[in-house]
């Protein structure tokens, strides 16, 4: 058996201890009214049958980057975008770049890099009488990372 590690609640990452940059166009974005952010890849897999085996037998055959960018109702920028490849068909890309780093844990910081991020659904407007504070959800899709710094403490290696 391996080394027995022991999770200390310390350890534990604080959500709104990071930081989410956009590169756009060449410049860099600080997306500080993104509430919440979050990068998912799943694997795209073929179901192979087996002569002689009643279960299924699965070989991945690719993968795909999708994600959520959760932000306050404010700014245009996304729209601007959205706007410009509706009226001339100029699509945008950018890379987004995620960051942990909370102070109080032992486990260090982590840097992802997401590539090739288009968003693939904004809201253009939004009126909403019964909150103080309007939010949005932009799906997106990406086509590459980079882990550029993983978290020093190692669990469940």
């Amino acid at each position: 058996m391996g080394k027995v590690l022991s999770l200390k609640a310390i350890d534990t990452i604080n959500g709104a201890a990071g930081r989410c940059y956009a590169k756009i166009n060449g410049s860099l974005e600080e997306m500080i009214y993104a509430t919440k952010v979050n990068a998912d890849v799943e694997k795209n897999m073929k179901e192979i049958p087996v002569l002689g085996y009643n279960g299924q037998k699965n070989k991945s055959t690719g993968w795909k980057g999708t994600g959520t960018i959760t932000a306050y109702y404010i700014t245009s920028l996304f729209r601007k975008l959205m706007l410009e490849y509706m009226n001339t068909g100029k699509d945008f890309y950018m890379d987004i770049y995620i960051e942990n780093e909370d102070p109080s844990s032992g486990t260090g910081k982590q840097k992802i890099w997401l590539k090739n991020v288009t968003i693939t659904k904004v809201t253009l407007a939004m009126l909403d009488v019964t909150n103080t504070e309007l939010n949005e959800e932009m799906p997106f899709v990406f086509d590459g990372a980079e882990l550029i710094e993983g978290f020093d403490t190692v669990y469940g290696e």
